[in-house]
């Protein structure tokens, strides 16, 4: 998910989640322009920046933002029927 509120000075905030839990990504606003369009497009996102743990709130100052998405076509999956 993706956040840019107004009150924020351009900051952008993105929750990533995994199995272990949530972080949240801070995006300054020059980080996020000159990586838009990895920000705005991607499906699958690596994010390289500054790890801060404030009590159990993980945030992570991005640095860097690529677009993995292309890594998502050799995954293989089987759909499950449950009925």
């Amino acid at each position: 998910a993706r956040q840019r509120p107004g009150t924020a000075s351009g900051v952008v905030f993105i929750s990533l989640e995994d199995d272990t839990g949530t972080s949240n990504v801070i995006v300054w606003n020059d980080t996020f322009e000159a990586q838009r369009q990895a920000i705005v497009g991607a499906t699958l996102l690596r994010v390289t920046g500054t790890l801060e743990i404030q009590g159990q709130v993980i945030h992570v100052i991005a640095r860097r933002l690529e677009d993995c998405s292309h890594l998502l076509a050799d995954l293989e999956f089987h759909s499950r029927d449950f009925h």
